[in-house]
């Protein structure tokens, strides 16, 4: 093997960016089966819509305060940059980029964007039977059901972004040859060697204070 094909095996996520993504796909199939169950379920529904409330406040933060390849600075690129990237995406070969690419930052953008407009509106939304979000008497009925309508019609969207997310990984892994999966699972990706990135990484107490801060901020917002 040439020097210039070389290549290294590096951490790129972090365990506070891993956890998150699994417990977000978690309570989202919670939350989107429940819904389509109803009736005594939709209790779950509240409590997982809640919960991905607080998990979006904490990627909120750990997207400024976090790792390198989490902060929203490092992924989000602008148009030239996910133009550029995307002229490259029929090439049979791994981009290796350590972190999100350019295209992939956007579509992350909007899965949050997405998800967290879904977990607020369930705030104030009600389903006209028994359900009603936590937050539902602190607006009038009328404006409830237009949240709600709102509530439904994202939740469409989100399906679709997640299904175009999946999409992308399978693409990659079976097109382009690069697993985008296992790294979000043991954190480490393999990449060039030269010239490697520098990536920092903060410690656990800073995600714990962090979490914490969610987490209140959480409970803040239910009792608004």
């Amino acid at each position: 093997m040439g020097r210039q094909d070389a290549s290294v095996t590096i951490k790129v996520w972090d365990a506070p960016v891993r956890l998150f993504h699994w417990l977000l796909l978690a309570l989202v199939a919670v939350s989107v089966s429940t819904g389509y169950i109803g009736g005594n379920v939709m209790r779950w529904h509240v409590w997982s819509g809640c919960a991905i409330l607080g998990l979006l406040v904490f990627r909120l933060l750990w997207g400024f305060a976090g790792s390198t390849t989490a902060r929203f600075a490092h992924f989000v690129r602008g148009p030239r940059a996910a133009l550029g990237y995307a002229r490259g995406l029929l090439a049979r070969a791994p981009s290796h980029t350590p972190g999100h690419n350019p295209l992939g930052g956007w579509m992350v953008l909007l899965l949050l964007a997405s998800a967290a407009l879904q977990a607020g509106t369930g705030l104030f939304s009600n389903d006209d039977i028994a359900t009603e979000g936590p937050l539902y008497d602190k607006v009038s009925k009328a404006t409830s059901d237009a949240i709600s309508a709102v509530h439904q019609a994202n939740a469409v969207v989100l399906l679709v972004l997640i299904g175009l997310h999946v999409a992308a990984v399978l693409y990659y892994l079976w097109y382009k040859r690069e697993n985008l999966l296992r790294p979000m699972i043991t954190g480490r990706k393999e990449i060039p060697a030269q010239p490697l990135p520098t990536l920092r990484f903060p410690g656990a107490l800073r995600a714990t204070a962090l979490a914490a801060v969610a987490a209140a901020a959480l409970v803040a917002i239910l009792k608004f």
